[in-house]
């Protein structure tokens, strides 16, 4: 056998080994293991061992180079933890250096986000904005421009995450970025040094109506209570907030419990964790909110998952927010991430965690392709075979498959002439053009000229349309030229303020916000009464 196989044979030893440890851990605080069940493990690693020296010896191919990482990470281990859950999941060396990075929501390089456009030879890494205040924003490098060489190696044939590698390094190295711009003559070559790059999870936060504030969630990392907080004591005294975890996956669970402790009283239960190797485990709000009350609306969709179900589900279950939206992902599983060798970790499914009110809202997974799993669950649930329980107030919620909102607000559905000028990065190309020789104030707006320019670029890009199609979507298509403007000309803050303020979604959240402010009230006077009941029933006579 190839040393490059043994070396590949003997990491898959130590991952079953090191899972093998954690079955007996957890098995030594459940009950003792049996004999047969050491001895089956001990067979089925000799059996599994067998099979990949026959493979490695007899294979039609040579088994070298990455083979034998790809057989073992992609292949062997994720097939094992399938068989169990949809969210065990194997990190091998990259995914888990990825992994960490994102909890840690910073890194060093230069502070921009790019991806790939184009096919094949034609294929080119554009950057689609720089994060304000990072070396690429004050160099003053624009969505847009395309990036030909890294240090002087050019780009051809590299893909996004191969080039971002390149961008990213120590703090104060210096890197030098070739750019093509459109309208300029040539070439531009940018000398940059390397920061941290903080990464935050609260990409947007600002007053969206007087005494209104508005705070998009993406996910939850390490900093992500201290941004939550951050936020809130920017607006003051609000009279109102919207909290839109649409497409947040989650994240960590500190962090979902360091959020909902911005909103709910003291000693209030957030979320419960179960398992059968740990003991029940509560998390209650530690510090509360501080005796502020405004109405909130939580706005949820299909892609709303985890940690951020977590905080939907608390703040529900106590009547602090109103639910808008669409039904949640449906994940009430929680991982415990291993460090398994060579910076390679085992993310295990360790505990179910429960609402407030007591709903496990994991979705059923059983028999269903991953795919369906994750993408095809946007069918209604019955709700007659699902787990009831009440919130605080008495009002009835369900189990067994996500958050099911309060309230209603669907997805606005794209035609086909919207995802032609998506899948064209028609907005996107079309700002370049437009800003290649001049710039514009933020009293701009999309009027009949521009979209007489925006008509002959689609045409000069052979994006067929008609007079209707522009019509039938010219809201829509006047809030992505002039939020592609902003993000180009004033930065990506400036840009999602202007999405944010077309948004129907959010629009209608903030409907929401007096029956948001009825819903806290009457649980306020329903928890004050069950006190009192209590009080009464316990004084002596």
């Amino acid at each position: 056998m190839p040393s490059r196989a043994r070396r590949t044979l003997f990491s898959l030893v130590v991952f079953f080994a090191t899972c093998g440890l954690i079955g007996m851990m957890i098995d030594q605080k459940v009950g003792a293991q049996s004999s047969t069940d050491e001895s089956t493990l001990r067979d089925n690693l000799r059996s599994f061992t067998s099979v990949y020296d026959i493979v490695a010896q007899n294979y039609a191919d040579p088994i070298t180079g990455d083979k034998p990482g790809k057989v073992i990470y992609d292949g062997a281990i994720p097939g094992m933890l399938r068989t169990l859950d949809p969210h065990s999941s194997f990190y091998d060396p990259k995914a888990y250096a990825k992994m960490r990075e994102d909890q840690h929501g910073k890194y060093y390089g230069v502070g921009m986000t790019i991806q790939p456009q184009g096919v094949g030879t034609a294929q080119k890494i554009v950057v689609v904005f720089p994060f304000e205040g990072t070396p690429s924003y004050r160099a003053g490098i624009r969505p847009g421009d395309v990036i030909a060489a890294v240090d002087g190696k050019p780009t051809d044939n590299l893909n996004s995450e191969e080039v971002a590698n390149m961008l990213k390094g120590p703090k104060g190295t210096h890197v030098q970025v070739t750019l093509v711009r459109e309208g300029a003559s040539k070439p531009l070559v940018f000398d940059l040094i390397r920061d941290e790059i903080p990464h935050n999870s609260v990409d947007l936060k600002f007053e969206i109506r007087p005494g209104v504030g508005y705070i998009h969630l993406t996910n939850f990392q390490e900093t992500t209570g201290r941004e939550i907080s951050d936020a809130l004591e920017g607006f003051g005294e609000p009279k109102g907030l919207v909290l839109d975890l649409r497409g947040n996956p989650g994240g960590l669970l500190s962090e979902a419990v360091a959020v909902c402790d911005k909103f709910l009283h003291r000693g209030q239960v957030i979320v419960s964790q179960r398992g059968r190797a740990y003991p029940e485990q509560i998390y209650r709000a530690t510090h509360g909110e501080s005796g502020q009350e405004y109405p909130v609306v939580i706005l949820v969709n299909h892609g709303t998952a985890s940690a951020a179900e977590i905080v939907s589900g608390a703040l529900q279950d106590h009547d602090r927010a109103l639910i808008v939206g669409e039904t949640t992902f449906g994940k009430g599983l929680v991982q415990t991430v291993y460090q398994i060798s060579e910076n390679t970790g085992l993310a295990l499914t360790t505990y179910h965690y429960y609402t407030p009110s007591g709903r496990l809202i994991q979705r059923n997974y059983s028999g269903v392709s991953l795919y369906d799993y994750y993408y095809n669950h946007d069918t209604p649930q019955d709700t007659k075979d699902r787990e009831v329980k009440l919130t605080d107030s008495g009002r009835t919620v369900y189990g067994g498959g996500g958050i099911t909102p309060d309230d209603q607000i669907d997805t606005p559905k794209s035609n086909h002439f919207q995802e032609s000028l998506l899948g064209h990065y028609a907005f996107f190309n079309f700002t370049k053009h437009y800003l290649a020789n001049r710039t514009v104030s933020k009293d701009f707006q999309v009027n009949d000229e521009v979209i007489g320019e925006f008509k002959q670029f689609l045409k000069s890009q052979d994006i067929a349309f008609t007079d209707q199609d522009i019509a039938g979507v010219r809201d829509w298509i006047n809030a992505n030229i002039q939020s592609e403007i902003f993000t180009s000309q004033f930065g990506q803050q400036e840009g999602l303020k202007v999405r944010a303020e077309w948004d129907p979604m959010i629009q209608k959240a903030l409907g929401f916000l007096p029956q948001a402010q009825t819903l806290e009230q009457n649980a306020e006077k329903v928890v004050a009464q069950k006190a009192m009941a209590r009080n009464s029933a316990t004084s002596p006579e």
